[in-house]
């Protein structure tokens, strides 16, 4: 895919069926939702109008641009404050229009929804999509051979059962996502979501740890093809070391000393600063490494060689003075392939599509899901040679996706751009309804003014050109609407 702009790779996840499946089950919602609930006259509700692909799409054009342009409240990127004002996203869709479709945006049908034969009842509500994203993660993209697995916390405030705690994370409480990234670029190549014992996993079999079967879980696509591995203290065991290597998969992190099978030299043995023991039991090499702390490794591609390297030079006195440590060749390794998630969770941070305020847990596992379907196109854009910044991507994707949107809107119309300003336009009177003999309408020349305090000016009339189908007044609007481009 050589050459190829930023809006085909995020169509390579977000494809015609998956747009179009969004669609189709916000559409079904919307109506059981107006069915079901004795909702009065006045309702917007009773206003809904069923929304297109191209529409859902200037949609997650939109979430993507409040992560860049990332404002506290939501109704703020509508307000008609000078200060505050967002004229771009006003053009692509009303707040009305944005604030309805998130309320009903859906992913499954409830109807359908069988707790017993459903493979993770705990996602039920977005796992369709959800699950279908993650598979083209995987399709689309063959990793490096240095791959690493890690958590990564949504934040959520909300009551949810399946809601996680982990003090080091910035987010510290939330929705906790198990990641398996490329170490150098940090794609994320596979994900799976905690939701307790329903989770889908490996082996259920109690055989092996439940740290053990998420990594196979994560892996399982790879294995038996020559990866290796990087994980943290929180995986890593001799159990899961045998077991990778039963299927030509290396594996190297750090260790906690208490587990099972790490011998009692490693859990016990004191050194000094800079000393380092090791054991060997075939390919797997576990050490202990004392820096300002005793450090763990387990491993199967190292041993216990020690190797200089340079740090920044210091300068003392004026003059530059080279500064070199010593440390195992595995730690080193650790250090440059463990930090793929983090990368990936850094990148994200910049440019957030999930807002706080969500109090749906499924619209926020959607949200993310989003993001990093734009950092993985990103991605794939710099691996084909693109030379853009992750900035400018989501800038471009903002773009391409309400271009998409627009020719869809303007292909539907009754009249084009030339036949406004070229073809013969006569004023008619707006037809009257069961409520009003005198129907009138906000027309759109004058309703584009503001006044003093930066609100729209509202003004109606009881004139329209019924071959444009657009309410005007007859005096300038009528003239200057004919004559004159319009966005």
């Amino acid at each position: 895919m050589d050459g190829s702009s930023p809006i085909e790779f995020f169509c390579i996840f977000f494809d015609d069926d998956i747009v179009g499946y969004i669609a189709s089950e916000t559409n079904r919602y919307a109506e059981d939702f107006i069915e079901k609930n004795d909702l009065t006259p006045s309702s917007r509700v009773q206003k809904w109008k069923d929304v297109d692909s191209s529409e859902i799409r200037v949609f997650l054009g939109i979430i993507i641009l409040q992560g860049i342009v990332q404002k506290p409240l939501q109704k703020w990127y509508w307000s008609q404050r000078p200060l505050l004002s967002t004229p771009y996203l006003k053009q692509l869709m009303s707040e009305k229009r944005f604030s309805i479709i998130m309320k009903f945006l859906h992913f499954t049908n409830n109807e359908t929804i069988d707790l017993e034969t459903h493979p993770q009842p705990g996602l039920r509500k977005v796992y369709e999509v959800y699950d279908a994203i993650n598979r083209k993660f995987k399709s689309s993209y063959v990793p490096e051979r240095d791959v690493s697995v890690d958590e990564s916390l949504l934040l959520y405030k909300g009551r949810l059962g399946c809601k996680q705690y982990l003090p080091k994370k910035r987010a510290r409480f939330g929705i906790k996502f198990y990641q398996l990234c490329e170490s150098s670029s940090g794609y994320i190549w596979n994900s799976l979501i905690y939701t307790g014992k329903d989770m889908p996993l490996w082996n259920e079999s109690p055989k092996y740890k439940s740290t053990t079967n998420i990594v196979m879980t994560l892996l399982e696509d790879l294995i038996d093809k020559g990866y290796c591995v990087t994980l943290d203290n929180f995986y890593t065991s001799p159990e899961l070391a045998e077991l990778l290597l039963s299927h030509r998969t290396d594996v190297y992190g750090t260790l906690r000393p208490n587990r099972i099978g790490v011998p009692e030299e490693i859990k016990k043995g004191t050194l000094k600063k800079g000393e380092i023991i090791g054991f060997q039991k075939g390919k797997i090499c576990v050490m202990k490494y004392m820096d300002k702390k005793p450090i763990c490794i387990l491993s199967t591609v190292h041993n216990t060689v020690i190797v200089e390297q340079d740090k920044k030079r210091k300068k003392t006195h004026g003059k530059s003075e080279r500064i070199v440590s010593k440390k195992p060749q595995a730690i080193i390794d650790y250090n440059l392939t463990m930090g793929g998630v983090d990368k990936a969770d850094q990148c994200l941070s910049y440019y957030p599509t999930v807002r706080n305020q969500q109090k749906k847990y499924y619209l926020k596992i959607f949200r993310q899901i989003l993001n990093q379907s734009v950092w993985n196109s990103f991605v794939l854009y710099k691996k084909n040679g693109g030379t853009m910044s992750h900035l400018d991507i989501r800038l471009q994707l903002v773009e391409e996706l309400a271009k998409i949107y627009g020719e869809s809107k303007h292909s539907s119309q009754n009249t084009t751009s030339s036949d406004r300003l070229n073809g013969r336009h006569f004023p008619s009177h707006i037809q009257p309804t069961q409520k009003k003999k005198a129907s009138t309408k906000i027309y759109i020349v004058c309703s584009q003014k503001f006044n003093e305090k930066g609100q729209r000016v509202r003004k109606e009339s009881r004139y329209q050109c019924a071959q444009c189908n657009v309410t005007l007044c007859v005096t300038p609007c009528f003239e200057k609407y004919h004559e004159i481009i319009y966005s």
